[in-house]
């Protein structure tokens, strides 16, 4: 046999080596198929396909968004899903759901259902039961679906955008009243930081600022001396050697001598009954009465001399007299 022919038939020997293998690639063929068909059904029986379910109708106007396949949520939980979509003959739009019955319970008469279109993210489905001691719902229930599309408001949130862009220039410009606002603004902080400062401001004019502050001046110029004044008073008046002392002195001084006058006159009254009741010795009695009547006159030209120092003493008099009762 040529060189040539030996390999051709080395491989012809081995394949027949592998007995049944027909059969063997078919049976590897079933496994496979065996093994598709039942992760195909083990995906339904995870979907709920075998599961029983109840049907709801939810009417709508618009199904934009709304694809076969999607969940219907209660408080975030998939409690059933949508199986078709209709178009009704009022030109409503029917969406049909699928409500596995271990779920069914969460449904009541009195639920609301809401198809919601965000910004972000597809359409939702949801529905609210507020009133879990409501009637369950029953099968084949239809109920209306409440929409709200948030993009429906975009061009409504543009429109007032602009109208506030608008009014926000128009407030900016420099003839608007903003505009002449911060001018006084701005003249005002000037004449804040001008010499005068506030006074300008509160008192309109530079020369009434500085009259005001010229008033001011004097008022504190004066204020200073009539302290000075009162100083010198309070010393004059209160001091050891000033008015009040020496007044406090007259005084005494003269309560003196009026006591020495009260003693007079009480000796004179002695004197004068002595002389109703003895007449005898009139010639005594009078020269009695005359050395009293000297004491007397002593007393009241001491009297005299006092009032005359203390009018002359006493600086706060109306009249400047000082009369005795």
């Amino acid at each position: 046999m040529p060189p040539s022919e030996r390999p051709a038939a080395a491989d012809t020997a081995a394949l027949r080596a592998v007995s049944h293998l027909e059969h063997k690639a078919a049976a590897l063929l079933l496994l496979t198929l065996a093994l598709i068909v039942g992760a195909a059904l083990y995906l339904l029986y995870a979907r709920g396909a075998f599961e029983p379910t109840q049907s709801l109708v939810l009417t709508s106007d618009d199904s934009e968004g709304v694809t076969v396949g999607m969940d219907m949520t209660f408080s975030g939980f998939p409690i059933g899903r949508v199986s078709k979509l209709e178009l009704a003959p009022d030109g409503n739009v029917r969406i049909l759901v699928a409500v596995p019955r271990k779920d069914a319970h969460w449904l009541r008469e009195s639920s609301v259902f809401t198809l919601v279109k965000g910004l972000v993210g597809g359409t939702t489905i949801k529905a609210y039961s507020g009133m879990l001691q409501d009637p369950p719902l029953h099968d084949g229930a239809e109920r209306p679906v409440l929409r709200g599309d948030a993009t429906a408001e975009i061009p409504q949130m543009v429109a007032m955008a602009k109208e506030l862009l608008n009014n926000l220039s128009l407030m900016t410009a420099r003839d608007s009243p903003l505009g002449q606002s911060l001018e006084q603004v701005r003249l005002l902080g000037q004449k804040l930081n001008g010499d005068s400062g506030a006074m300008e401001v509160l008192l309109g004019t530079p020369e009434n600022a500085r009259k005001t502050v010229e008033m001011l001046d004097r008022a504190n110029q004066l204020l200073a001396r009539m302290d000075r004044v009162v100083q010198r008073t309070d010393q004059q008046v209160f001091d050891a050697d000033g008015l009040m002392p020496q007044l406090r002195t007259t005084v005494q001084t003269l309560n003196l001598v009026l006591a020495d006058t009260r003693t007079s006159l009480r000796k004179l009254d002695a004197v004068l009954a002595n002389a109703e009741g003895i007449s005898a010795n009139v010639q005594e009695a009078s020269t009695d009465i005359g050395q009293l009547r000297n004491e007397v006159e002593s007393n009241l030209r001491k009297v005299e001399d006092l009032l005359t120092e203390l009018q002359r003493k006493w600086p706060f008099a109306k009249d400047g007299k000082v009369e005795l009762p």
